[in-house]
This record gives structure tokens, sequence and C-alpha cells, in this order.
């Protein structure tokens, strides 16, 4: 090994030079890597004698004295260990002290102080003056004046059972108007009962004087004296917006009072109560106010408590109140009751053709379907396949509206009619007959 590393020329220190002989210097005593007493540098230096040197040496913080000392940062710290014994037992005893006089104070208190009576008879809770102005024409105004006028109808065929509604008009006689298809299953039918509940929740047995399947309205009659008679309004005198309320026994709940607007009037409107004879147009007043099941022959009623409708139908999808129904104006309830308690039975008039409703996309009207043999229709020279289009000057554009334009009419009467032809217009007179 010597041979192999030791210095070829006597003399020199340290090893031998590479075979390829030793490379260029890359760092001097002056350049960037070296600094100028790098020479003297002994950890740079490979021949400079090895030596030990005494241990680290560092400054250690001033110890302070007493349990109180102030860190690094100026607080003030409590430092428990220079805590004498003496001055730890004393605040031990002051805590226990504290502790002791509060529960002593405490429990003094509990024994001495004086419990409330549980009862306190004749006691009389604070009340106020009567802050709430219920002004006339209010809906409690209104409701305080029209309800017991109004009654519940109660029905019973066998097992089976139905509920409506039903308004005073003549309380010294005791008659109620209803629509016909709450009553029509009972009439002629052995052991059937009809019987009114009224607001009071006194109920007297009711018996038909009659009833109308074209107006689909009815008058029944109770022997009970003293009842309030409802005060009838005009239908001339109902403008769309004014105020309503509706007063009668939805779901079989007695003396239920909804309010809302008149959304529309002398909206036609196809009444067919299922199991009832019921087949009537009406023109009808249309309201926004909730109206459900058992509404059906009750109070629709205006800001004076004036009886303006008689609610007898409901829009609806799924057979619910969706804030549309159409009662039947006062007007033609006042007519068709008179007829009813005086004859027991209303008069209606008739052009004597059945009809559907059309349009050719710019015009609407009602197509004539049929026409009655020997009818006013007949007698006009109206014929199958025309197109009426108004009557008496009002558009007719509809089937429905045909109906309502003939039935407010008498019998007797003669009317224009406007139709369609062969694609021309031309009129003809009718005098209606009785229906």
């Amino acid at each position: 090994m010597l041979r192999a590393f030791a210095p070829s020329t006597a003399g020199q220190r340290g090893l031998q030079e590479p075979p390829g002989g030793r490379p260029g210097r890359r760092r001097t005593a002056s350049g960037p890597w070296w600094k100028a007493d790098a020479r003297s540098d002994p950890w740079r230096d490979p021949h400079a004698p090895a030596g030990l040197t005494g241990p680290a040496v560092y400054d250690e913080p001033e110890q302070q004295a007493g349990p109180v000392v102030v860190d690094a940062r100026g607080r003030r710290r409590l430092r428990l260990g220079d805590v004498s014994v003496r001055l730890s037992v004393l605040a031990l005893l002051a805590v226990l002290l504290t502790g002791l006089v509060s529960g002593a104070t405490g429990y003094w208190l509990t024994r001495t102080a004086d419990e409330s009576p549980l009862l306190a008879p004749g006691t009389q809770l604070n009340t106020t003056d009567e802050g709430i102005a219920r002004e006339p024409g209010s809906v409690s105004d209104i409701a305080s004046r029209v309800t017991p006028a109004v009654v519940s109808v109660e029905v019973r065929i066998g097992e089976a059972g139905a509920t409506g509604s039903g308004v005073v008009v003549d309380g010294e006689d005791g008659y109620i108007v209803t629509n016909n298809h709450v009553i029509s299953g009972a009439d002629g039918v052995e052991g059937a009962e009809i019987r009114a509940v009224f607001a009071d929740g006194s109920g007297s047995a009711a018996r038909i004087v009659g009833r109308d399947p074209a107006s689909d309205l009815a008058v029944l009659k109770v022997e009970k004296p003293g009842l309030l008679t409802a005060a009838l309004g005009r239908s001339g005198a109902v403008v769309v917006g004014d105020p309503v309320v509706a007063i009668g026994s939805p779901l079989g709940l007695a003396s239920t009072v909804t309010s809302g607007i008149v959304s529309a009037l002398e909206r036609p409107v196809r009444l067919a109560g299922e199991g009832s004879d019921t087949n009537a147009v009406i023109s009808a007043v249309q309201t926004d106010a909730p109206i459900n099941p058992g509404n059906s022959g009750g109070a629709l009623v205006n800001a004076a408590g004036e009886v303006i409708g008689i609610n007898t139908a409901i829009a609806s999808l799924g057979g619910g109140s969706v804030g549309l129904g159409f009662a039947i104006p006062v007007d033609t309830v006042r007519t068709v009751s008179e007829q009813l308690i005086s004859t027991g039975r209303a008069v209606h008039a008739s052009l004597g053709v059945n009809a559907r409703s059309v349009t050719d996309g710019t015009r609407d009207g009602a197509l004539v379907v049929n026409v009655e043999p020997g009818s006013a229709a007949a007698e006009a020279g109206i014929r199958e396949q025309d197109v009426v289009i108004a009557v008496d000057g009002e558009p007719v554009g509809s089937s429905e509206e045909l109906v309502v334009a003939v039935d407010a009419h008498e019998p007797g009467e003669t009317i224009s009619i406007e139709l369609i032809r062969d694609g021309a217009s031309t009129t003809v007179d009718a005098t209606l007959d009785q229906a």
C-alpha cells in the first residue's frame, strides 16, 4: 500500500499525483468560493493538528426570588412551587369557610321564608277595555246579523245521509230556500227525512213545498215560529269586486263563515248534480270566497247584509274549494221561490232546440243539433246546423249562453235570433213557449 500511494519524489508531502496528472485549479484564494484566510483556516488544512476544547457555554437566566415572578413579556405569574405551606393552608381554609357560610345562609333562608298558598280563592285576572271595532259592514257584523237566518239541511234516506244549507226567506210562515240537488233524493221516497237545524242548535222537520230542477232551487217549510228572515238584495246592484260573505254548513260544519269578493258576473254554469234530477244552466255570480260541499243552498251576502245569491256549485279539480264558487243570482231566487211557494212549480221559457258550443276560430256560437217539432224554434224557421250567434243583439258564444239568454225571458215573449246559415248571417223572430 505504501508503495502504491507514497510520494514518488523524496521530500514531497501528501499523496502522489493521479496518473493523468493533477487537474487544473478551479478555485483560488481570490475566487468566489474561498475566503482570504482560507490557507490559514484549520478546517481546510488537512495537516492542521487536532485538539479538544472545553464544553459549550450558555448564559442561564437570572433566578427570581419569591412566588410572584415576571415572565419575558413582563406579566406577573404565581409560581406555585415557591408558595409556602402556611400560605397554602390559609387559602384552603378561606375557601372552605366561604362555602360553609354560603350554604348556611341558603339553608336558613329556605327555612324561614314564607311560601305563597297554592290556591288563591276569588282570583280575577286583569281585563282591558274593548279594543276591537266591529264597524257596520265588517265580516263580523254581517255574520252576526245573517247567520241566524241560515240553516243546515240534513237529509236521511234509509242508512244514507247528506247535508246542505238553506236560507229563511219567510220567517213568519217558515219558508226556506235551498238547492234542488240537496233534497231531490228524498222527494217521494217513503221513510225519507228532511230536517232543518238552526243557528241556536234547535231543529225542526221540513217538508218540500216545491222544487225546480231547471234552476236547481227548492223551497222547504218548517213549523217553527219566530224565524229571522234574510234580507234579499238586487242582482243589478252587484258589481265585480264587491266584498261578499258566504254562510252555510260546508263539510257539515254549521254556521261557517268565509269571505271574498265577487270575481265575475253572468258566468254561464251548467249544473247536473250526481244522484239528482237537476239539469240547469245558470247565469252565476262567481266568487273567490271559499265554498265547499255542504255550502250548497247557503247565502252569499253583500256588505249591507243582503243576500245576493244562493251558493250552489264550485269549480274544483279534486272535490274541494280552489277559490271559485258559483251562486244563483238573487233575482232568479226571488222569482222561482215566489212561484214555488204560490203554485209548487216554476215556469220557464223554451226555444225548443238542443245545441252544442262551436267556434270557427274567429267567432263562437251555439250549433243547433236538434229542433223539436212544433216548438218556438220550428215555428221561427230555425233549422239543424244553424249556428246561433246572438239573441236580442247580445252575443251568444256557447250552448250555455243560449240557454241563459232564453231563460231570461218569460213564455210568450218574442225574441230576435241572429244565426249563421250556409255561411251567411240571417235573423229570425221566435215567440217562446213554456217549458
